[in-house]
């Protein structure tokens, strides 16, 4: 079993989520308590694909976030880079063409998406304002991100129950129904260090996006970011 650190050394990340990827769909419904669902929802409507669009999913997992994008009439393209979830995703999945590729550099030619999102990865990237900049290049002029991310709830005490509950009850959790539970140690500490709201629009605009907004979903614990290059 593999634990990552927070310094995010790349391999460290990908074996983590190689160990993860035989039960991640499960235990993120688990954790959740069924609000990925609706934050997947959330963030398909929050891109409006249009048929005829090429879309990149990063960060796409076995592709649970990926297939409401192709039943719109987009093309879309998963793309992670975690082998092991990109196998268990073929296997479910093989009409998707799942693509291996790192967040700091792509394998996409410049301008070659209308539309790039990315949710719950961003932080696992080794350089998320790498990420960032590299999402803006394989975008087209016009087009638009949708970063769907663990954020900062915004009241204070429900605040307080949500770290406790990040970093005592979901590792317990996940003991009981993950492949791996010691990374969810790590996810716990990557959501607890991430930048609130406000921090994670100013990295996007330093990125070179523009009109970036946000909205809070399930007060705060999950922000959506959009924007526009």
């Amino acid at each position: 079993m593999t634990r990552a650190d927070l310094d995010k050394k790349p391999a460290e990340v990908q074996a983590m989520f190689d160990d993860v990827a035989a039960r991640y769909d499960l235990t993120n419904d688990v954790l959740s308590m069924g609000q990925d669902r609706r934050w997947r929802k959330i963030v398909l409507d929050a891109v409006d694909p249009q048929p005829g669009e090429v879309v990149l999913d990063l960060a796409a997992g076995t592709g649970t976030s990926s297939q409401p994008f192709r039943d719109r009439g987009a093309t879309v393209v998963p793309c992670d880079f975690s082998v092991g979830m990109l196998r268990v995703g073929k296997r479910a999945k093989p009409h998707l063409p799942f693509v291996a590729g790192d967040g700091t550099r792509l394998p996409f030619a410049d301008g070659t998406f209308d539309a790039v999102t990315i949710s719950f990865g961003l932080r696992n990237i080794v350089d998320p304002d790498a990420g960032l900049r590299e999402l803006r290049r394989v975008t087209k002029p016009g087009g638009r991100i949708v970063v769907c991310e663990f954020s900062s709830p915004t009241w204070a005490p429900f605040r307080t129950l949500y770290i406790e509950y990040l970093m005592k009850a979901l590792p317990a959790v996940a003991r009981a129904v993950s492949s791996s539970p010691d990374a969810y140690v790590y996810l716990a500490e990557s959501i607890r260090a991430w930048p609130d709201q406000a921090g994670l629009a100013t990295r996007l605009q330093q990125a070179g996006w523009t009109d970036v907004e946000w909205r809070n979903l399930s007060g705060g614990i999950v922000a959506l970011h959009r924007g526009t290059k």
